[in-house]
């Protein structure tokens, strides 16, 4: 089977799992809102929520076709179950420690999405994934950066997974209409 040919059969499986991002992507942006003035234990559960959907998304993705995945998926599995151990621990210590493990986590998220992106590129419906790889890498410096702040705050976590979520629908529909 050629590259091109076993990377199409993976197409379908991406779409299903892009739109299952998105709509994970927007009612946890939309409970965290809601939650993100302190770090309760709620909040804390949240947080380490959205790392874990992400290593399950990317478990999914590495077996959603017949074309070997990735190897980059791996460690972003690597890095995202660090980010969900990683985070409780950071809430013990406040938002600003919590925002530079997220930021972390974007920045090593994001790139490897990156790299992801542009490897699949010939399969279409990438642009978005690398877009959004490199935006999440920047997003992660900002993080980071707000940890420094006065007052930081968490709200600014659901903006950034609304956006993601927003560019894996991007993403999802351009993958629709290549297969059509």
């Amino acid at each position: 089977m050629s590259v091109a040919a076993a990377q199409s059969d993976i197409a379908p499986s991406l779409r299903r799992l892009y739109i299952a991002r998105f709509a994970f992507a927007i009612l946890w942006a939309g409970a965290t809102v809601a939650v993100a003035s302190t770090l309760s234990p709620l909040a804390v559960a949240l947080l380490v929520l959205y790392p874990a959907f992400d290593v399950v998304a990317a478990v999914l993705d590495a077996r959603s076709g017949k074309a070997k995945a990735p190897a980059w998926l791996y460690v972003n599995m690597a890095v995202s179950v660090l980010a969900g151990l990683s985070l409780p621990l950071a809430a013990s210590s406040g938002i600003p420690t919590v925002l530079r493990v997220w930021g972390a986590w974007a920045i090593a998220a994001g790139l490897v999405q990156l790299v992801v992106g542009v490897a699949r590129r010939t399969l279409g419906g990438q642009w978005p994934m690398i877009v959004s790889g490199a935006i999440s890498t920047l997003a992660g410096a900002a993080f980071i950066l707000q940890a420094a702040r006065p007052d930081p705050s968490l709200t600014g976590l659901a903006g950034y997974a609304v956006l993601g979520g927003v560019f894996f629908l991007v993403s999802a529909i351009r993958l629709g209409r290549r297969q059509s």
